[in-house]
């Protein structure tokens, strides 16, 4: 039997890893064996990909070029994690997928790649294939922000090329992924973030348990 597979998505700060961690360690306590990812960056490729997308000047690649390794990643993560563990009936787990694509790419950017470019790459790159069940955690951009600033102090290479934008980018972000959701309501829950750990990750048990019936 197939697995499942489910994105966390939001803006920066709102807790997406956190929650896939804890997200993991309850499946996997209920004797549903799970992998996590992570877009950018799961793969060794991906961490190549990674290093060049979130470090260094914001202004270092044009929309296209930027749009483009995304896609280069995601392939990675598909081909080599993601669909092998899902045909091994294995659950995955992923922080961000093209939600985060279309948000950054389309409503964030004032150069925006067209929605129906977005849809062809990934179409290219994907095919049909899609999550089974998608959290945006959703908050205010200058909370995230504060978190994200405070998380980059303690990390050795500061990932902090989107953070260095203009608060104006992440409210559109926000926006962005709000509409997706609203577009998506079957695949897609919103949460509000701006609440303690624990909580959010009730919220997410609860509603993993309701809409995939495990």
């Amino acid at each position: 039997m197939r697995g499942k597979y489910i994105t966390l998505e939001g803006g920066e700060g709102c807790g997406k890893s956190t929650q896939v961690r804890l997200l993991a360690q309850y499946l996997k306590q209920n004797g549903i064996s799970c992998v996590t990812s992570k877009e950018p960056g799961s793969t060794e490729e991906g961490q190549i990909i990674r290093n060049l997308l979130v470090t260094g000047d914001k202004d270092k690649f044009d929309a296209v070029s930027e749009c483009l390794l995304y896609f280069a990643d995601r392939r990675c993560d598909l081909t080599k994690i993601v669909w092998p563990a899902l045909e091994k009936g294995q659950w995955v787990i992923s922080d961000r997928y093209a939600d985060s694509t279309e948000a950054y790419q389309f409503y964030g950017y004032d150069k925006r790649i067209p929605l129906e470019v977005l849809r062809q790459l990934y179409k290219i790159v994907a095919g049909n294939f899609k999550p089974d069940l998608t959290f945006i955690l959703d908050m205010d951009p200058e909370i995230g922000m504060r978190r994200s600033f405070a998380k980059a102090e303690k990390m050795t290479v500061k990932e902090l090329r989107f953070e260095s934008r203009q608060l104006e980018f992440h409210r559109n972000l926000r926006q962005g992924f709000l509409e997706i959701a609203k577009r998506e309501p079957e695949r897609c829950v919103v949460l509000n973030a701006d609440t303690d750990i624990e909580t959010l990750h009730r919220q997410i048990v609860e509603k993993v348990k309701e809409k995939l019936e495990c």
